[in-house]
């Protein structure tokens, strides 16, 4: 098992340990789909909730009892001092976020975010707010590119301070953070507070790129049954487990590049596949790496190697255009395909579980490696070569 591997291992055991913690307090309930439906609608509502517990990439949610929210002080990305109890008569959503995180973060953010735009206008009763869980990485500069990165600026506050203050921040709603050489690894935790301050819902994040919007309703819905008049969430989609689009499928992708067209993946032929995001540019400098791949590319023609594909992750992106003017203000061209996956699916599918990641595919449609990271366009090379001696 590599280091990543273990570090996702202790992140399932740091989020049951704080299910253990908070089910001891007086009050707690199981997961909830939300309120009983009317006995006109009982049978289908019925069905959707059974659908929706199925999912193994969808947490309904955890009710806390209405205990009082601790209450914090910390910095926002702009400097600014700010408490969680100046929040009140709002209801907020809480997260502990990696301000250098390129794994789960990214799929909690955009869910809040998109969960509150499902309220239209009702969302201005609602506050999105981070706090940062990496003690390696914990300037106001480092939530604020986080939150640049992820279209998030004006969209929430990200709060830091000293490591004691995050520390004890931490403490307060039992979030656990440990890292492993040089990684990261914390609870993935997101508190649902009321106007008067209280927990009412903890929902753990999974790591489910196609289950982002699904998620989002998931919390729209809650904040919904929190708001004065119980505004109408604006997507009612299914929550029933998604099914992913993996190398085995021929897919027909959107393409990323400028002209528009489409990109093909599937059986038939080998191929290398690079997962990534161009909000990596924030952490990692991503326009040498995605430059650099030319060279695999130019090698792959010249020794008949498994082409090269990159997909854009645009589920966690702030828009597929976004995504594209990143690409135009490279300055030079990319000699591969990138594709965009703005449902998530074809992530799930190939099992991406980081940003990058390399899936190389065989002309069956199995994956018979795959590599968390960038690799140099020799060691890809030497990869897709021992694979296809093997």
């Amino acid at each position: 098992m590599n280091a990543m591997n273990r570090l996702r291992a202790r992140g399932a055991l740091s989020a049951l340990a704080l299910l253990g913690v908070l089910g001891a307090l007086p009050g707690l309930a199981g997961c909830s789909a939300g309120s009983p439906p009317a006995a006109s609608s009982a049978g289908a509502a019925a069905a959707a909730s059974s659908a929706a517990m199925q999912n193994p990439n969808l947490d309904l949610g955890t009710a806390l009892g209405s205990r009082p929210a601790p209450d914090f002080r910390l910095r926002n990305q702009f400097g600014q001092p700010m408490s969680l109890s100046q929040f009140r008569g709002k209801v907020v959503m809480l997260a502990f976020e990696d301000s250098q995180c390129t794994t789960v973060c990214p799929l909690t953010t955009q869910s809040m975010l998109i969960a509150k735009q499902m309220l239209g206008a009702a969302g201005d009763n609602v506050q999105l707010l981070g706090v940062d869980a990496n003690p390696d990485a914990t300037s106001v500069a480092d939530v604020l590119s986080y939150s640049r990165a992820h279209g998030l600026v004006n969209q929430w506050n990200f709060l830091t301070g000293s490591l004691a203050q995050l520390k004890d921040t931490w403490g307060l709603y039992h979030i656990a953070v440990q890292i492993e050489q040089g990684q990261i690894d914390h609870t993935p935790a997101l508190f649902v507070i009321d106007q008067q301050g209280r927990e009412r819902k903890l929902y753990l994040t999974q790591m489910a790129y196609s289950s982002v919007g699904q998620s989002a309703q998931v919390l729209a819905d809650e904040l919904s049954s929190l708001l004065p008049g119980h505004p109408k969430v604006a997507s009612q989609q299914s929550l029933a487990s998604v099914t992913a689009q993996g190398p085995a499928d021929h897919l027909t992708l959107p393409s990323a590049g400028s002209q528009g067209g489409t990109v093909t993946l599937g059986p038939g032929q080998p191929r290398l596949v690079m997962f990534f995001a161009t909000w990596l540019a924030e952490v990692q400098d991503l326009k040498s790496e995605l430059t650099s791949a030319n060279a695999y590319a130019a090698a792959a023609r010249r020794e008949h190697l498994p082409q090269l594909v990159a997909v854009d992750e645009t589920v966690v992106e702030p828009s597929a255009q976004a995504v594209r003017a990143y690409l135009r203000g490279l300055g030079t061209s990319l000699d591969y395909p990138v594709a965009l996956d703005a449902s998530g699916r074809v992530a799930d599918g190939y099992a991406v579980q980081d940003q990058p990641w390399f899936a190389l595919v065989s002309a069956s449609g199995k994956i018979i490696w795959s590599h968390d990271g960038w690799l140099a366009p020799s060691a890809l090379e030497s990869a897709a070569q021992r694979a296809q001696r093997a």
